[in-house]
């Protein structure tokens, strides 16, 4: 989870306590709290926490109005291409049959509840956001979306077991199930292969989806009159909105590598936006050359929704080799229905606005997403290491050579441990990692005073850590005074609108948005927070640390395959730092 408002750093609350008298400031946050604590003895009490959820997520993304496509959207590469499907042309339909079925068992898996919840060490965690992998969509508000969730358990009811197939422009629609049984890889093949053979036999759609990558006002608007000419859009919307997700019918080839990912995780983060149902809890993109990425809605569930569901695939195809080996068998059932909006003129400059707005924005946006295979976890925990904080303490000094100072830093803390958790706000930016850095450039700096400085870094950043992940940090508390004040008319604390906090990413303003993936095959990408800032996300292996990095071309300050080539100069120098004496 990216989207991290409303916090700040030791050192900026260091600067803070020696500038400004708190006494106003203080007196504000015990007015909020009062107001909380009246409110917790009447009606708040039952509805304080999903209050402050419902808060969260209106602020975190669903009161944004900027494009939300590229900006909150989360994309990446699928692993199969590390052993059974090599980029490889001519089979792509056949492909996308097999990782469809596979999709489709784990939607099974959910629908029939047979899914093991996951834990962390013995403690179980909340499963509440894989709800929403499928049979959900974003819809546009002129102030606010909302999330519409159409997914069942079979013991809640009926769900929607229709996906649609996007191809040049144009849509379609089958159903996977035939008579109560999900639709088998030749089966599906036989209706991937109908949608294909009449997109390349007809001209383009309209490109309608292309709307969704638009600024959320204007795509809300756009929506509106798009249901007003023709009762039928609305219908086929729905159709999209309640689908178990979308597949893209790509026709580039990206032609990536195991150690060089860049080129499809270009793709999936700044592709054919015709062929990519933006506001999509899943859009499945299946690339010409037989690989695979995928563009995700950030706002109903966190990356590692998709990482599970993404790794479930990738050990399914590595088991079976990536083949099909069932009943070729094809039972009668309907071709795909193809799905035409009704448009006008109006909604033909809407689309090509949109288009324009999109590519300006993507040509912008510098990705790169390259493996590192000199050394990976193993190496770090025989060191005795925690591996994440290891790659985190490494991007601070990758980013203080390049830049000569430190970047506020997001960094992702699960909080499942706790009703529907998502995430709260852990900060590596510390004291103790500026201390380091420093220490690791001063050229007169010894070997044991790096050592001891690097280890002070690592205990303070994994106490942060624990701390976060326990419910102990003050993110969404911070989030939570602010928005009451707001609410009641009271003055918002001085901390809100000071300068250093913005600085230290306070509002969603962090240079560096940071993620774990995890220590699976899978990784993804995001698009950094502010101008002058990167996002940065990466998965370790045992041999292998993958990483994805961007920034924009138009800022002058940042470059992302700098950073990563300081980051791999990072990473070598800590793994000799921590050979050389046991930390």
């Amino acid at each position: 989870m990216r989207s991290a408002a409303y916090t700040t750093s030791d050192a900026t609350t260091r600067n803070y306590r020696k500038r400004l008298p708190l006494q106003s400031s203080l007196e504000n946050s015990r007015n909020i709290i009062f107001i909380l604590n009246g409110r917790a003895k009447t009606t708040f009490r039952i509805s304080l926490n999903t209050k402050l959820e419902e808060w969260w997520l209106n602020a975190a993304y669903l009161e944004l109005r900027y494009p939300s496509q590229l900006n909150v959207n989360f994309g990446g590469p699928a692993p199969y291409l590390e052993h059974c499907w090599p980029p490889t042309e001519g089979v792509q339909l056949q492909r996308t049959s097999i990782s469809m079925w596979h999709t489709l068992q784990y939607w099974d898996l959910l629908r029939t509840e047979r899914l093991d919840p996951h834990k962390a060490g013995n403690v179980v965690l909340d499963m509440d956001q894989f709800r929403m992998l499928f049979c959900t969509c974003k819809v546009p508000g002129v102030t606010k979306d909302t999330i519409i969730n159409y997914f069942k358990t079979e013991s809640e009811g009926p769900c929607p077991s229709h996906v649609v197939v996007m191809c040049k422009g144009r849509f379609f629609s089958f159903d996977a199930v035939c008579d109560g049984h999900i639709l088998t890889p030749p089966e599906l093949l036989r209706q991937l292969t109908h949608v294909k053979q009449c997109c390349e036999e007809e001209p383009a759609g309209d490109g309608v989806a292309a709307l969704t990558s638009e600024e959320r006002t204007r795509w809300a608007k756009a929506r509106e009159y798009l249901i007003g000419i023709d009762p039928a859009n609305k219908t086929i919307l729905e159709t999209i909105q309640s689908s178990l997700f979308v597949i893209s019918l790509d026709d580039a080839k990206p032609y990536a590598t195991a150690e060089n990912y860049t080129p499809v995780t270009r793709e999936a983060l700044t592709g054919d936006p015709t062929i990519r149902w933006g506001d999509k809890s899943y859009n499945s993109i299946s690339f010409a050359d037989g690989t695979f990425g995928s563009n995700c809605d950030h706002a109903p569930y966190d990356a590692m929704v998709l990482v599970t569901h993404c790794y479930y695939v990738d050990q399914q195809l590595k088991a079976t080799d990536g083949k099909w080996k069932g009943s070729e068998t094809v039972r009668p059932m309907p071709l795909p229905e193809e799905l035409v909006f009704t448009v006008d003129d109006r909604v033909r400059s809407d689309v090509a606005h949109a288009k324009q707005q999109y590519f300006e924005t993507t040509q912008d946006l510098q990705v790169v997403c390259y493996a590192f295979t000199s050394f990976g976890k193993a190496a770090i925990k025989q060191r005795k290491l925690h591996p994440d904080t290891f790659i985190q303490l490494a991007l601070q000094l990758a980013y203080y050579r390049q830049h000569g100072r430190l970047g506020s830093c997001y960094e992702t803390a699960m909080t499942r441990r706790f009703y529907h958790g998502r995430t709260e706000t852990m900060r590596p930016c510390t004291l103790e990692t500026k201390n380091w850095c420093h220490t690791m450039l001063l050229p007169a700096a010894s070997a044991e005073a790096k050592r001891k400085a690097l280890l002070l870094a690592f205990n303070k950043h994994n106490k942060l850590m624990a701390e976060a992940q326990n419910g102990k940090g003050f993110d969404r508390h911070l989030l939570g005074l602010y928005l009451i004040a707001k609410k009641e008319g009271l003055p918002v604390p001085d901390l809100f609108t000071d300068p250093l906090y913005s600085k230290s990413g306070g509002g969603g303003n962090f240079t560096l948005s940071t993620s774990l993936v995890g220590y699976t095959t899978v990784l993804g990408a995001v698009a950094p927070m502010v101008h002058h800032g990167y996002g940065f996300f990466y998965r370790i292996g045992d041999d292998r640390i993958v990483a994805s990095c961007t920034t924009w071309k138009s800022s002058p300050e940042t470059d992302a395959e700098t950073l990563f080539q300081n980051l791999v100069t990072s990473l070598h120098e800590m793994l000799h730092l921590a050979t050389t004496a046991q930390l």
